[in-house]
């Protein structure tokens, strides 16, 4: 159980300095802004907590002090709730507004600094074996000084949920929005943290044994940091990791279209701009050409479009039924097959009496491009499924 503990203050601590790292990156440019001074204190304070509990895990005595390693703990745990309230109030308040809560929780998060330091001492914290520190173990004073701490990391997640949400709302799709709603996520796992730690600490001053459960605390405290650590830091590399998750899905658009476009290309060589592996490094403009070059071999392929087979969406050609799903599954499985059929139609040189030699895709809208490429993907998707049953 210590081992496991161990190593998610360990986890904890390592999101939290690699977020600070992260952000020490941009102090050139950013250090006479007074949200990231603030941000880099919150981070300092956060990989300080998570490394005295890593040390505390591991040793009771800090600086020759018994259990000192864990007062530091819940002090910088402390401070670091203050920091993240005041981070919050410079994202989402007015420069005065925020000074005055500003000053409000420093002084809250002083007095109660000073108050877990009376307490600890006053109940003789150093002389107590560390476990005293986990459980309260029936000692008051120790029982209430866990207590307070957990009041004192437990109003902060009501208080920027309650904040975060809102603001959230405002500020929509934009990465201030996300970092807001990442927040209101570690503020709700970070107070199921609270809510499991003092269960555990009741649990043992009533004498009740709750077993492994225990650890649920290290739990949701290990990936309520690692989230918080991502919500403080999304703002900047959140706009990159859209555009690469932007990136993949075109890719993956890119290559689900290329049987259909291949085939189409063998029939109609005419549709294609450049030679087929020309070096193209924009993704986005080789999208595009996919998709251009596959609705123009498509149009090509209207004469040969046979309009007695498979137009309804309820069966394809030599009388193979459409596979039950959704109706644009459905509609997307029958243009499929008759684009297989008018390939064969036009390479046999047959023209259908009744042809679709008028109309344009099916009176689809084209110009949305990305319900094009959804919509192209499906049919290029089912294309391939047909070709596999054939």
């Amino acid at each position: 159980m210590t081992t496991i503990k161990t190593s998610l203050f360990v986890i904890a601590a390592l999101s939290s300095y690699a977020a600070l790292i992260y952000r020490l990156f941009q102090v050139r440019r950013s250090w006479r802004d007074t949200a990231y001074r603030t941000l880099v204190i919150t981070l300092l304070l956060q990989c300080l907590t998570f490394t005295m509990g890593a040390f505390a895990m591991g040793s009771e005595r800090f600086l020759g002090v018994g259990n000192l390693a864990i007062l530091v703990m819940h002090l910088s745990a402390v401070a670091f709730c203050v920091s993240a309230q005041i981070i919050l109030l410079h994202w989402a308040s007015a420069t005065e507004e925020s000074g005055r809560g500003a000053r409000y929780w420093l002084i809250t998060g002083i007095a109660l600094d000073a108050l877990l330091t009376a307490l600890f001492f006053i109940a003789d914290g150093p002389g107590h074996p560390a476990e005293d520190f986990n459980t309260g173990s029936g000692q008051p004073l120790i029982l209430t000084y866990l207590l307070v701490f957990m009041v004192s990391q437990a109003v902060p997640c009501v208080t920027i949920l309650r904040q975060c949400v809102p603001y959230a709302r405002m500020a929509g799709r934009t990465s201030l929005g996300q970092a807001l709603r990442m927040l209101s996520v570690a503020a709700v796992i970070l107070f199921l943290y609270c809510l499991a730690r003092v269960v555990n600490i009741l649990t043992a001053a009533g004498g009740l044994d709750i077993g492994g459960w225990t650890i649920a605390a290290n739990v949701f405290s290990a990936l309520g940091i690692a989230t918080l650590s991502l919500a403080l830091t999304i703002s900047s590399w959140g706009p990159s990791a859209t555009k690469l998750l932007d990136w993949a899905r075109g890719y993956r658009s890119y290559r689900a279209l290329y049987p259909l476009w291949r085939d189409l290309y063998e029939s109609s060589p005419d549709i294609v701009l450049e030679p087929p592996g020309a070096a193209v490094s924009d993704l986005n403009y080789r999208l595009h050409r996919r998709v251009i070059e596959i609705r123009d071999g498509w149009r090509e392929l209207r004469p040969y479009i046979d309009r007695t087979s498979g137009g309804d969406g309820q069966a394809v050609p030599n009388g193979q039924a459409v596979p039950k799903g959704s109706e644009e599954s459905r509609q997307a499985f029958a243009e499929a097959a008759q684009i297989r059929q008018a390939l064969h139609a036009k390479r046999t040189g047959t023209i259908p009496d009744d042809n679709a030699d008028t109309g344009d895709f099916e009176d689809r809208d084209t110009d949305n491009f990305t319900a094009e490429v959804v919509w192209l993907t499906k049919v290029a998707s089912a294309y391939r499924r047909l070709a596999k049953t054939r």
